[in-house]
């Protein structure tokens, strides 16, 4: 790799840069297809119409009618919350974590508050203190509110950060937000369509500078 694998992400300086948590700092994938495989199976649903990056309740209320949604979101919910078995740290995250802190890390997931901390102990990834669930915000992804409360709470504009994603719909609502975007191929072939797109956090490292973060590939 050079730095121009980077495009115009090389010569930038970020005031922060924003995490999706699953897929991006966490792997969940294992608990994840276990809970959705059940979940789909019970409720006769094709399991090529769940969508990774988007919030549950967004993926129960497109597929399930409105009797059986209150029951659906439950049960789905109830497995996730249960099931932490192979959550890890995904490659480079904490690395990518300790070289940030409070002032310039934040994360924006699609899980609620209540999953997100699940994950985050079953992880044990040194959390930034801003952490914004689905349960903070009116809109999930691929809405922009997610990332425009993490840069809120962070106290800098949007358009100066960098997100890091490995699902589309979280890169458009980066982009909605006016955020600069760096995509992992961590959950598909080719990763989103972001501004520059690498194998996983583990083949960039950020530095923490007096005018802001700079990243660059390992």
């Amino acid at each position: 790799m050079t730095s121009d694998d980077l495009g115009p992400l090389a010569d930038r300086v970020f005031a922060a840069v924003l995490f999706d948590s699953d897929g991006t700092l966490i792997d969940s994938t294992a608990t994840v297809e276990r809970s959705w495989t059940r979940w789909t199976r019970k409720y006769g649903v094709d399991p090529t119409d769940t969508k990774h990056g988007m919030p549950v309740i967004e993926i129960v209320n497109e597929l399930i009618d409105p009797p059986r949604r209150e029951e659906a979101l439950a049960d789905i919910r109830g497995y996730e919350l249960k099931d932490v078995d192979g959550v890890v740290p995904m490659p480079g995250a904490a690395a990518a974590l300790s070289a940030l802190d409070s002032r310039t890390a934040a994360i924006a997931t699609s899980c609620d508050r209540d999953l997100m901390e699940v994950r985050l102990a079953a992880s044990a990834l040194p959390a930034p203190d801003v952490v914004v669930t689905r349960t903070d915000v009116e809109r999930g992804k691929p809405a922009p509110d997610p990332w425009l409360l993490a840069a809120s709470r962070l106290g800098v504009d949007p358009v100066g950060c960098l997100v890091v994603e490995d699902a589309q719909p979280g890169v458009d609502a980066a982009r909605a937000a006016g955020c600069a975007t760096l995509g992992l191929r961590t959950t598909s072939k080719d990763g989103p369509d972001a501004d520059a797109v690498v194998e996983d956090l583990s083949q960039v490292r950020f530095e923490k500078r007096p005018d802001g973060v700079r990243i660059g590939l390992r």
